[in-house]
């Protein structure tokens, strides 16, 4: 093939990558977005498909925080991006969670908000996690403690103090997403911390937050008094 023979989109993507480099506040949402499907899609034009994915999603954050299922639908996306998908959420979840794998004391409640924020605000389903810490708030594990559906998730008081009496944690954060986008409690969660935080004060736990999150945003039993 001549060089006047490529593909268009080949002169147009190398022009993307050194404007990103130059300075890659200067490129719009749709032209990142370009760019990372390009890495996964290297002979297709991915401009027309970047605009669609930000139109259907709503945002660039929405489309890089696409589930699986709503990627397969879209038209052009196959295995190979679907996957690369999951790798970058993880990427962004990791770091998020950076401070509860650090085994640095936390002084903030928020901290756990921000991983939890990071690993399941965006999930379509529930998950209910836990950051288990000891006598110094320092955390010994952040590990998800059950999975549920779209607006439920089963969670046993019982089945949280056997991981903390093993792993010898002293103190708790306990933290679930809301995938409705309302990160108010609802009367279950206020129920579930109330048996969580009983169940744990007659082993000697404590239980210092109980924090629900969605993608943007938190609410903090501990912060509204209600621990």
């Amino acid at each position: 093939m001549k060089e006047t023979d490529a593909p268009h989109y080949l002169g147009h993507r190398q022009r993307l990558r050194e404007k990103l480099l130059r300075d890659s506040r200067a490129l719009a949402d749709y032209e990142i977005l370009e760019l990372a499907l390009a890495a996964i899609i290297p002979r297709r034009d991915t401009k027309p498909l970047a605009k669609l994915m930000i139109e259907r999603f709503g945002s660039l954050k929405d489309a890089l925080m696409a589930r699986p299922d709503q990627l397969e639908a879209i038209s052009g996306i196959g295995p190979a991006a679907v996957a690369h998908w999951a790798l970058t959420q993880e990427l962004f979840a990791r770091m998020g969670e950076a401070r509860t794998r650090s085994g640095a004391p936390l002084s903030d409640p928020a901290e756990v908000a921000r991983a939890a924020m990071a690993r399941i605000g965006s999930k379509g389903v529930e998950e209910f996690w836990a950051a288990f810490m000891d006598s110094k708030n320092r955390v010994i594990a952040w590990e998800q403690v059950s999975k549920g559906t779209v607006d439920a998730t089963p969670v046993f008081p019982r089945e949280i103090m056997v991981t903390a009496l093993r792993l010898e944690a002293a103190a708790l954060i306990l933290a679930h997403n809301h995938p409705g986008g309302d990160p108010t409690p609802s009367r279950e969660d206020l129920d579930l911390t109330r048996r969580i935080r009983d169940t744990a004060q007659g082993l000697g736990i404590r239980i210092l937050d109980h924090i629900i999150v969605t993608d943007h945003e938190y609410y903090s039993f501990n912060e509204h008094g209600r621990l």
